[in-house]
């Protein structure tokens, strides 16, 4: 007798549903993508106990006909695609119809939908259909899920608590609303609203509803496009960095996506702005040609494949790194200013008087690849820094210089800064077209193991080309005879002795350029003055005039802070002088 069966309809929707649902958020991932691929404005979802008693997904979408309805919930069923080459222009977040024949088998699930006919209600449990009839014709579609994984007991010991579902629910409503900025959600949870968007179809509105103001005022815009990629979005000021990556919000042709490539592009745009254990905040929209993407390589889609990612990460490097220095990033001691504080009284009640003409107006009352790209800095004039004018007026503990003009007083960490005048002049050294060397009185005598011997000889010629006059002496072992006319004077020998630790840590293989930015920082580091440095009033004001004739002169290359403002605002209202 044959070993080999075609198993049931319900058994293969079972182990789909192990790939489709792995927890509450990914059920309501999927009921709300088919909303907004039916065209809903508003978005209502009703969560209990995390989502794992019951979800409910309402929308005011285009519905489905009596025809149709029962059809959803067979397997491969679907109104996205037709034909094979219908694979290559996707244009909808669903496509496979896998999502409500998957679910509907691992729970119970009651259907109302309606085109604006006749109305369809039906309820299935466990994959088998109780119940179809007719019934009322609102136009739109409520799916209610219940008791997720009731018949498949392994799966629902792995469901975690209440709490965590729900975090997780939450998380991707906001990120939903993100990506769709013209759509109106609403998250309830326990009856009690958890998320709400305006649907207002403007991103920083948005933005401002999910994180608040002193995320919002602290967003700066981009936009830019080439022959692939338009791109356009916000990204963060480095004084409000969070510490993981759940905060980078990227949407390729309004399809949410959790892409490396792409996350990497926009963590190298912020180099030398922020620690490497900090991530930026942005919500970045990149519009292609959808025969470019391939988003059939993961069972969620939140994967894709992306041809021309050269070209792509080039055009965010360079446009996140534009919106940053072309922006003045001192911080400020305190978030709020005179121009965020008379604002924003002002924002939340547009955003407050807007929500209520929406929901008045609703039909429903009631979510390394090794080889790096090079990371050059873009130069760009900082007018405002560079016109910039401190005078210091002392120094605290030996580290903080104390410094005003008209607007306020600013402290300057003097190690940050003189780091970030010596990263820059190191940097301009090793892109100098001409290298001078000098010759060493004492040559300097380097031994290595038999394996950092060959990774320094592979680097020998990049070494010399630097300015280092370097040669093989003995076994395994090199001999300086000159260095770049650069290297901190009384710390030649220190400084040769870290570049060659960083070949032999392998760095020179990834990138050149890497190397060379690797090198002036490690370098700048060394040169430059102390915490707990008492230095003269007259090199307070040397080091505040390098500082503000730097490119980016708002950050250590390490991404530490060197300036912090309080304005005299921020002053007056700490004192009480004045009290709003």
């Amino acid at each position: 007798m044959s070993k080999i069966k075609v198993m049931n309809e319900t058994l293969a929707n079972k182990i789909a549903a192990g790939e489709v649902v792995e927890k509450c958020s990914s059920v309501v991932k999927e009921l709300c993508e088919n909303s907004i691929d039916a065209g809903a404005k508003t978005i209502l979802i009703n969560l209990e106990e995390g989502g794992k008693k019951k979800i409910e997904v309402i929308d005011d979408g285009s519905g489905m006909s009596e025809e149709d309805a029962p059809l959803a919930f067979q397997r491969h069923a679907t109104s996205k695609i037709y034909k094979d080459d219908d694979l290559f222009f996707i244009d909808t977040l669903g496509f496979r119809g896998e999502a409500l024949p998957s679910i509907a088998s691992v729970s119970k699930c009651e259907l109302k939908t309606s085109d604006g006919n006749i109305g369809t209600h039906i309820i299935i449990e466990g994959g088998k259909l109780l119940l179809q009839e007719k019934t009322d014709a609102r136009k739109g579609t409520a799916l209610k899920i219940t008791n997720l994984f009731y018949n498949t007991p392994a799966r629902l010991k792995y469901l975690k608590s209440e709490q965590s579902e729900l975090a997780s629910c939450v998380s991707l409503v906001e990120r939903l609303a993100l990506s769709h900025p013209e759509i109106s959600f609403t998250l309830n949870h326990d009856n009690h609203a958890v998320v709400r968007t305006s649907g207002s179809n403007d991103l920083l509105k948005t933005i401002h509803e999910i994180y608040g103001l002193q995320v919002s005022s602290k967003m700066l815009e981009i936009k830019a496009s080439n022959d692939d990629f338009d791109v356009f979005g916000y990204v963060c000021k480095p004084e409000i960095l969070k510490s993981n990556r759940n905060h980078m919000i990227v949407m390729v042709n309004d399809r949410l996506v959790k892409n490396y490539d792409i996350n990497k592009a926009i963590n190298d745009a912020y180099y030398t702005y922020k620690p490497d254990i900090k991530y930026p905040i942005v919500v970045i929209k990149i519009n292609t040609d959808p025969t470019l993407i391939d988003v059939n390589i993961h069972p969620t889609k939140q994967d894709i494949k992306l041809s021309k990612m050269d070209v792509l990460s080039s055009l965010l490097i360079k446009t996140i790194k534009d919106a940053l220095y072309k922006s003045l990033l001192v911080p400020d001691a305190l978030l709020r200013t005179p121009e965020v504080q008379s604002s924003k009284k002002e924002i939340i009640e547009n955003i407050v008087k807007e929500q209520e003409e929406a929901y008045t107006k609703t039909a429903i009352q009631t979510e390394f690849n090794l080889k790096e790209e090079p990371k050059e800095e873009v130069i760009v004039d900082n007018p405002e820094m560079k016109e910039l004018v401190l005078y210091p007026v002392g120094l605290a503990h030996g580290t903080y210089i104390i410094a005003e003009n008209e607007s306020g007083i600013y402290l300057i960490d003097q190690h940050a800064a003189q780091e970030r005048i010596n990263y820059e002049r190191n940097m301009r050294a090793l892109k100098a077209s001409e290298v001078h060397t000098t010759n060493l009185l004492f040559p300097i005598t380097i031994e290595l193991s038999s394996s950092e011997f060959l990774k320094v000889q592979k680097e020998e010629a990049h070494l010399r080309k630097l300015g280092f006059a370097i040669e093989e002496f003995g076994v395994n072992t090199f001999v300086i005879k000159g260095h770049p006319t650069w290297l901190k004077e009384g710390y030649e020998e220190e400084s040769i002795r870290r570049i060659i630790d960083l070949i032999v840590g392998g760095i020179s293989e990834v990138d050149p350029v890497k190397f060379n930015e690797a090198v002036a920082i490690t370098l700048a580091c060394k040169m430059s003055i102390k915490a707990n440095m008492h230095i003269s009033h007259e090199a307070q004001e040397e080091l505040l005039k390098e500082l503000c004739a730097c490119d980016n002169p708002y950050n250590c290359p390490h991404g530490r802070p060197t300036i912090i403002k309080f304005s005299n605002y921020d002053l007056e209202r700490m004192f009480k002088r004045v009290m709003n």
